[in-house]
């Protein structure tokens, strides 16, 4: 059984290691986007299944966004359906077997929460204006304003955090007992992994929703908790 905490090299590129996490990301990136591709290319106005379905994601999609951030969810649709599918697909990937889920490791979570950071950075600046992005650092008064840099970088690592903790211990509970009892005894456990990918692709693409949303707003995010 892997180590969940550590990585295994697939191969070298000159000097820098390639880790199997970093080639399970760029299949991922492959096969999405050759499925967009796949998808897009063929659009009717009878739609097929594969259609209908593509078309259900992105009504939920912008209905989820709308709920959050006024105005067109188109903005925020490419962002956040990217984040959300390749989290999915990322997640499920522990089922497969030899397949070292790339949401099981630090550097991919905190990778992905870093591009939710910049993201509202970029588009707080965006609708506000740099002077009214950093005003909103200091509201309702200068006094707060430590602790709103403080909330705005650990909330962003609320995200790291928790997505890597999930995903990892779901991989690492499954291994032990795969180890010690055999293939078939995990499969309940396989199932609650399943579960567990899902629910939690949803809410990372829920809390990026809301943290941009309260960054283009310039207000404090909804106090809700999606897990």
């Amino acid at each position: 059984m892997d180590n969940p905490l550590t990585t295994t090299t697939a191969f070298t590129l000159g000097s820098v290691a390639v880790t199997w996490p970093v080639v399970t990301t760029w299949g991922i990136m492959a096969a999405l986007t050759l499925a967009s591709i796949l998808v897009s290319r063929r659009l009717s106005p009878r739609p097929g299944r594969v259609q209908a379905v593509a078309e259900l994601l992105v009504e939920t999609l912008d209905s989820e966004i709308t709920a959050t951030i006024p105005g067109d969810p188109a903005r925020f649709r490419a962002l956040i359906g990217t984040l959300l599918l390749f989290i999915l697909i990322a997640n499920l990937s522990s089922l497969v077997p030899g397949v070292d889920p790339p949401t099981a490791h630090l550097e991919t979570d905190a990778a992905l929460a870093a591009i939710v950071f910049v993201a509202s950075v970029g588009w707080g600046i965006r609708t506000q204006g740099v002077g009214g992005w950093l005003a909103g650092f200091a509201r309702p008064s200068w006094v707060m304003l430590p602790l709103n840099l403080v909330e705005q970088i650990t909330r962003h690592l609320s995200l790291t955090v928790r997505l890597f903790g999930n995903v990892m211990s779901g991989v690492f509970i499954i291994g032990i007992i795969l180890s010690l009892a055999g293939l078939l005894i995990p499969i309940p456990l396989m199932a609650l992994d399943l579960l567990t990918g899902i629910v939690q692709a949803y809410i990372f693409a829920t809390l990026a929703i809301v943290f941009i949303g309260s960054a283009v707003s310039g207000k404090e995010p909804p106090e809700k908790d999606p897990s």
